[in-house]
């Protein structure tokens, strides 16, 4: 495509000098410092990562076959055995009961599977404070573990009353399907206010998640160790992407990876985003490994009401395999079930943390991960850089290589997406999300090399589908 056919089917994408955010905040390359990892540097100045050469400049042994150990040296998994399940089924029979919501579902998923491991269930006051206020959980021996978001279940005062003197409790899905058993429980108060001033830095309202899962809930928080009967299954027709830690690396060990590196997203993925993934794979092949795998990890939790929903994100995901924009050979696609904070740089501790039980023991970040616009005010809620400075000294996840995103921008001078070159800002477009979001819903088209043409299809249909709901949807009527 010319520059001028270009600009007719683009009229709202902008140039720009600068790299912008879909908020419409700046950020200049030139003036960042670097930031260190553990064996990989990334230079703002010349936007490029810095990766050792040779395996032996990141000393003996940084070259291994092994996936990283997970947190705590051995993954939780809290499915009853099946020899155990009749009499776990009859017991909870007599026990009292906790209906639980869509987002404490996932939380028993997330728990279950080992993502949180150590964590064996939902957190008790001590494990509550420490993550609140320190960002991790000491073990018994001294050693420490990341944790930055709380995982707490909450009760109300007539669920405590009813519970009373009893040790255990069974919990219950919102069909009132046994799900689990929480066993040894301890149940303490639910200080929301302060829950939401550490998580967020804020009390402004607005907070997806606090409005969600927070601000209605009960005033006490029960802890314990889960117990649960069957894997969780959402019978969405996504649950076969649904991996556990166990089952990644499986998957991974499987293929002979010598190294794991994940990325997640919770929106569409453009050329963009493709050319920093295989970019990331380049440079782990030229610092010595032979096979790098990449995990591809969308966010499969809840989400805020205006995210792409997953099905039609997983639908996409298909489409850019399918076309070869990544390599199925070099690539696992799977869904992280944790539920969606919005949190910044608190939240993608844990985002981070999670990845290292999988078997990743590298993880790229973004500008603002898990960030949003501030609630009640025209700005960011938390600055862009934080996120990937603050994993870059968090506790805990010392043993992670933390890759920051290169930005990559359309290149109009050679029709695709590139790496954003500040010698030349004129020749790059940047096409935010808002402006994406625009075209698709107009049914037009993004410059040639922009998204591969099947995943810009699965977007057009979804933005399509949504005006049509809205078009179906009676009108209020009016009361005179």
């Amino acid at each position: 495509m010319s520059p001028t056919g270009m600009a007719s089917a683009g009229a709202t994408i902008s140039r720009t000098t600068r790299i912008q955010s879909p908020f419409g905040r700046t950020h200049d390359l030139r003036t960042q410092t670097p930031l260190r990892t553990n064996h990989v540097r990334f230079n703002y100045r010349t936007a490029l990562f810095e990766f050792p050469t040779r395996a032996k400049t990141v000393g003996v042994g940084a070259i291994r076959s092994a996936l990283i150990e997970p947190d705590g040296g051995k993954l939780v998994d809290l499915i009853v055995p099946e020899t155990q399940k009749d009499w776990v089924r009859k017991e909870a029979c007599s026990l009292p009961q906790i209906r639980l919501s869509r987002i404490d579902l996932e939380w028993v998923h997330v728990v279950s599977e080992g993502w949180a491991s150590p964590l064996t269930g939902f957190m008790r006051q001590t494990q509550f404070l420490q993550t609140l206020h320190f960002n991790f959980l000491r073990l018994q021996d001294g050693s420490i573990v990341n944790m930055s978001v709380p995982i707490v279940l909450a009760i109300d005062d007539r669920q405590k009353h009813a519970i009373g003197l009893s040790k255990d409790v069974a919990l219950l899905d919102q069909n009132g399907k046994l799900v689990a058993i929480l066993r040894n429980i301890e149940i303490y108060k639910h200080n929301k206010e302060e829950r939401i001033a550490r998580t967020w830095g804020t009390t402004a309202p607005g907070m997806p998640y606090v409005e969600e899962a927070i601000a209605n809930a009960g005033n006490w928080l029960i802890g314990g160790d889960l117990e649960v009967l069957e894997p969780i299954r959402y019978n969405d027709g996504l649950d076969h992407y649904r991996l556990s830690p166990k089952q990644l690396r499986e998957e991974f060990e499987r293929r002979k990876a010598d190294a794991v590196f994940a990325f997640q997203l919770r929106n569409p993925v453009h050329n963009g985003h493709a050319l920093l993934m295989t970019d990331t794979r380049r440079c782990l092949l030229e610092m010595g490994y032979k096979n790098p795998i990449l995990l591809l990890h969308p966010l499969g939790g809840f989400t805020k009401a205006d995210d792409v929903p997953l099905w039609w994100r997983m639908k996409q995901h298909d489409r850019v395999l399918e076309e070869g924009v990544l390599d199925p050979e070099t690539t696992v696609v799977a869904i992280f079930p944790s539920p969606m904070h919005y949190a910044g740089p608190t939240e993608v501790q844990w985002h981070a943390k999670a990845r290292i039980n999988a078997g990743a023991d590298f993880y790229i970040v973004g500008r603002d991960p898990a960030g949003m616009g501030h609630p009640t005010e025209k700005r960011d809620l938390y600055d862009p850089d934080h996120g990937k400075m603050v994993l870059s000294m968090s506790p805990g996840l010392g043993r992670l290589n933390i890759l920051p995103f290169r930005v990559a921008a359309y290149d109009i001078k050679q029709n695709k997406m590139e790496f954003f070159d500040p010698s030349r800002p004129d020749d790059f477009l940047f096409i935010s999300g808002t402006k994406m979001r625009n075209l698709a819903k107009n049914g037009e088209n993004p410059p040639d090399g922009f998204m591969c043409p099947g995943g810009w299809k699965v977007l057009v249909e979804y933005y399509q589908s949504l005006q049509s709901l809205e078009k179906n949807q009676p009108k209020e009527a009016i009361t005179v």
